[in-house]
């Protein structure tokens, strides 16, 4: 005789309730989202919330991981397949372009809107550190680069790519205000004119 499964079963689909909770971080940010907010556009009550997420905090953070390995994912994957530094950044702020503008959902990055006003420590530093890491992620392509000599010497590594990530920073923030995909790409565009040329274009 077959055992009967205690508890009662999930009554709502738990992907689809976080990718409606990442929909409202993305939108209003974390602060301003509150639980109630959260079980309304979830379609959850609050004891199916935290039994199936825990708190807002820890809802949160899974809604993090969760951008970083589809609706942000565009980047690693522009870091990780691009044979030049120079490439990957040029590709990353093309798609970020079309990703930050997309009307599906709302504009920008999750990982910068939701931060605007955080008064909370834990998530704040969360946050930052996830932008650090991105930071250091381009500025170890670019060292790479220049150690190979597909970069001049004197490349500054750090400075190339924290000026890379504030124009990343300053798309999302300008798409948000209203800056369209061509605006975004035009950013784009420009912030790759300021790049120093490949090695082997200066020599010809």
């Amino acid at each position: 005789m077959a055992t009967r499964q205690r508890g009662r079963p999930r009554s709502f689909d738990r992907e689809a309730a976080l990718e409606k909770a990442t929909l409202a971080f993305w939108e209003h940010g974390y602060e301003t989202t509150s639980v109630a907010d959260l079980t309304r556009v979830m379609g959850i009550g609050a004891p199916s919330l935290y039994a199936a997420f825990g708190d807002k905090k820890a809802l949160f953070a899974e809604v993090v991981d969760r951008y970083a390995d589809t609706h942000g994912a565009f980047g690693t994957r522009a870091l990780e397949e691009e044979p030049t530094a120079r490439a990957a950044i040029a590709r990353l702020l093309h798609e970020a372009a079309a990703a930050y503008t997309d009307p599906a959902h709302p504009h920008g990055c999750l990982m910068i809107s939701a931060a605007t006003n955080c008064s909370t420590p834990e998530v704040e530093e969360s946050l930052r550190a996830r932008r650090e890491a991105s930071i250091a992620a381009f500025a170890s392509r670019v060292r790479a680069d220049a150690a190979t000599g597909a970069l001049p010497p004197g490349t500054d590594p750090e400075a190339l790519a924290r000026f890379s990530g504030a124009v990343l920073q300053g798309m999302s923030q300008q798409s948000r205000d209203g800056a369209s995909r061509e605006d975004l790409e035009a950013m784009a565009a420009l912030a790759m004119r300021a790049w120093p040329q490949q090695a082997t274009q200066r020599a010809t």
